[in-house]
């Protein structure tokens, strides 16, 4: 079993132009080597990201209808291929700590900015976070814990031998806690998606972790005439540039947190690559990959 998770960003990229024709035309892309990584008999769980995505939810809800493109249609390639495999969106709720420090300290940005009097009035109103970025304004902040369960895997695990291929843990999922009855009970959060995908990995036993961005895979000295990628670590060499500050947590940072969580809780190992160059990375000819401690270089 594989788990891939697709980046916000790799749907949605910063530099684009955000139009209904672009997002259909990178989702088909990225689609495409997925489908034929199924079509190939491998059970398949998607998983994506949805920060931009979501921004524009919320800008819209702010602003005229017409001021952010439309959302995209759904595009199965599947169906292109003339493959039957039933595909299943499952509402996942995301299981965090309530004692999780990170609750405590809203980190996570999302929504627009706004100018400081209309920030002020929503904290008294709403009761909402904000930190101001100088140049662009105010912007809401959550808390963003760290997930531990996800609730609906077995579910998941069922359709997943039943032959469907099962997208879960959108955006991260509903994160919620456990009370010590055992009952649920929602909180305002954002969970990292690539975490919460690397729980999910683990507890359904995948091997695989594929994680889908816009970069071709972790590089040191990113941004610099120095840049180079990294083709393979392993989970200690992983740590140590994460403990360098070689990933910063903004960006490549949590994609390799949630490598190393996947690979030391059972998996095989964790790829990071574009989407139209996953069948390569997943032969070992491209991307980044992160490995067990031990596993000798191939």
């Amino acid at each position: 079993m594989i788990v891939v998770t697709l980046g916000g960003n790799a749907i949605l990229p910063p530099t684009g132009a955000g139009t209904i024709e672009e997002q259909i035309a990178i989702t088909t892309q990225a689609m495409s080597a997925v489908a034929d990584l199924i079509a190939s008999g491998e059970r398949v769980v998607l998983s994506h990201g949805n920060g931009p995505i979501v921004g524009n939810i919320i800008v819209r809800n702010e602003a005229a209808r017409d001021t952010i493109p439309p959302m995209p249609l759904d595009v199965n390639e599947l169906t292109a291929r003339g493959v039957r495999r039933p595909v299943v969106s499952v509402v996942t709720q995301c299981v965090v700590d309530s004692a999780d420090p990170a609750m405590t300290r809203p980190t996570k940005p999302i929504g627009p900015f706004y100018a400081a009097v209309r920030a002020r009035e929503l904290e008294s109103r709403k009761g909402w976070v904000f930190r101001e970025d100088r140049d662009r304004g105010f912007r809401r902040v959550v808390p963003s814990p760290r997930p531990v369960e996800i609730v609906e895997w077995e579910a998941i695990r069922s359709l997943v031998n039943s032959g469907a291929v099962v997208i879960a843990a959108g955006g991260g999922g509903v994160p919620v806690v456990r009370s010590a009855t055992g009952c649920l009970r929602g909180v305002e959060a954002v969970i990292d998606k690539d975490r919460a995908a690397a729980v999910l990995g683990r507890q359904l036993g995948a091997r695989q972790l594929v994680n889908l961005t816009n970069v071709d895979g972790a590089a040191l000295d990113f941004g610099s005439p120095r840049e180079r990628l990294i083709e393979r670590m392993t989970v200690s060499e992983a740590r140590r540039h994460l403990d360098d500050g070689q990933f910063p947590p903004g960006s490549m940072g949590p994609k390799i947190e949630a490598s190393i969580d996947f690979v030391e809780g059972g998996g095989e190992e964790a790829i990071i690559t574009v989407p139209p160059r996953v069948l390569e990375a997943m032969a070992h000819r491209t991307g980044t990959r992160v490995v067990p401690d031990g596993e000798r270089s191939s």
